[in-house]
This record gives structure tokens, sequence and C-alpha cells, in this order.
């Protein structure tokens, strides 16, 4: 099942890396040509988040890499090539989001300012709608899959929505004050594009941060751990939670789940009761990305059972 949800996985990552190329081609090649410089900031944004999704789907990080190397050989691998990958990247996006604000920043100080033209305020709106569709394709395919990255998408989304609108604005009001010989609102296109190169700059830096502070994995204590095994032993089916491991790493917290079940139920039926564990655990607590249960069947143990009466009582002992 892992083996035939990997591929549909790896589409999905690559067609939002597949679609920020071209939405950053289309919009530097049209902010080149109208002259707006928030929008080529916009198209350098878009650069900047394919560039952050490649440092996560490089061959390195995936699970498939790793079956054919021993543990020690695969996690040194990935200890060294992805945070050196991702810190070239982020630095090639501080460049770009420095590049950016320098050069609006030109523009305000010379002063010899013209509208954008027409073609840039239709570029940024329909590029906006295509990225809020490929944007919910993949938020819901990964909700769905409920691995916890569509919050992570989520906030990635949330920040380059606001560099788009904040250039649709910003080219608006060019707009408005070339028709109107409005001369003070000329500055609003540059000035949107220092702002979008202040938003690279930070997409850069959080980048880098992410890459090395998420690598330091650290257990939290039983105390802190305790609501959740109180929500896992709250889904009807679930006997007993008998391990539970919290990992922090970075903003989220990963799951590791061991709960037994009633040794007279169906397979089928103890799947059942994982998965609404682990959605449960999802929903209640938003900081909680990936779940991994683990299912037993319940042994209350000597001297409560012995062998030869469950194979000859056919009616459960246990209460649900």
């Amino acid at each position: 099942m892992n083996d035939k949800q990997l591929p549909r996985k790896q589409t999905v990552a690559w067609t939002g890396i597949l679609s920020d190329v071209a939405l950053a081609l289309v919009k530097g090649s049209f902010g080149y040509f109208s002259g707006s410089k928030a929008l080529m900031g916009d198209a350098m944004y878009s650069g900047a988040d394919a560039a952050a999704k490649l440092a996560g789907v490089m061959p390195w990080n995936s699970k498939q890499s790793h079956k054919n190397a021993g543990p020690v050989r695969s996690r040194e691998a990935q200890g060294n090539k992805e945070p050196i990958m991702a810190i070239l990247l982020s630095v090639l996006i501080l460049m770009g989001g420095l590049q950016i604000a320098f050069s609006a920043i030109r523009d305000l100080t010379r002063g010899h300012l013209s509208a954008p033209g027409e073609s840039a305020l239709v570029t940024v709106l329909i590029c906006i709608v295509f990225k809020e569709a490929v944007f919910q394709y993949q938020y819901r395919y990964f909700k769905k899959k409920g691995d916890g990255s569509h919050a992570s998408y989520a906030d990635n989304h949330r920040f380059s929505l606001y560099t788009s609108i904040t250039v649709f604005i910003g080219i608006a009001l060019a707009m408005t004050g070339g028709y109107f010989n409005l001369h003070p609102l000329l500055y609003m296109d540059p000035i949107a594009a220092l702002l979008t190169g202040c938003l690279i700059i930070r997409k850069g830096y959080s980048l880098i941060t992410s890459s090395v502070y998420s690598k330091k994995i650290q257990e939290l204590p039983s105390e802190e751990a305790a609501s959740f095994i109180e929500t896992v032993q709250r889904v009807h089916g679930v006997i007993r939670v008998e391990q539970l491991k919290a990992l922090e790493q970075g903003s989220y917290v990963n799951l590791h789940v061991k709960i037994s079940v009633n040794p007279r139920i169906s397979v089928m039926e103890a799947q059942d009761i994982s998965e609404c564990a682990r959605k449960l655990l999802q929903h209640r607590f938003v900081h909680v990305g990936e779940v991994h249960m683990d299912v037993v069947p319940y042994d209350p143990g000597y001297p409560y059972k012995s062998n030869h009466e469950l194979v000859d009582n056919d009616i459960p002992t246990l209460l649900q």
C-alpha cells in the first residue's frame, strides 16, 4: 500500500514544483516587458517557493533511497547532504531577495518612474487563480493522507498569497497613478517590489533555520505526552495505550503509538480503530504531524487468562 502511495505523493509534490517554476517564468517575462519591478519580485518569490519545495523532495530525502544502504550510512548521507543543499538554495534565495530590494530602492531614489503595462495586472490575477487551484489540489491530497504535510503547505501558501496580493495592489495603484497623472502613486510599484524582496529574504532565512534546527529531534517528557494518551484512550475499541513516544521536530510533534485491542476482532476492525485514533490526534492537536500507529491484541496476562480458556471460550470477556 505504501509503495502505491509513494508515486502519487511524488507526483503531487512535483506538480507544485513545476507549477511554481512555470509561474516564475511567466511572471518574470511579463514583469520584464511591462516594466513592473513588483511582478519581477513576485516571480522571484515563486522561484524561491520552487527551490524550497525542491529541497524537500531530493532523492536523499526519500525512504526509497535508503533501502539499499545501511542505517548508519543512510543517516550520515542524509545528515550531510540535505542541510548543505538546503543552505545553498537558501543563500540563492537570500541573494535574489536582496537584488529585488536593492533594485526597488534604486528606482525609488531616482524618481524617474512610469506606470506598468496592463498585462502585468492581468498576469498577477491569472497567476493567483492558478496558484490557488494547485494549492487546493495539494492541500486536499495531503490532508486526506493525514501525515501532517497539509499544515506546512498552508503556511507556505499563505505567505505566497500575501506576496501576490501586495504585488497586485502595488501594480493597480501605479496604473491608477499613470491614468490620472498622480505621480505619488507611481511609487507603489517599487514599494511593492521592496516589500516582496523582504518577504523573499524572510523565506530564505526560514529555510536556513528549518534545515539547521529541525534536525534536532528530542523526545517529549511523559508529563507532556499524557494528553495524547488520554485522547487515544477515548477512542472506542482501544483497551489500553501500551506505548506512546512523542518526538518534537521543529514546530511539530511526531507520535509513535502502540495500542491494544480486543484479540477477537478482525484485522479490518483493528485498522479502523487505529485510523480513528490517528485522525483524532491530528484534528485535536494542530501541532501534531505524522502519527504512526501499531496495533497489538490485548493480553491481560497471568493469572487472568490461560491458553485453553482462550481456545475453548468463544464469548469475548472484554467489555467494549
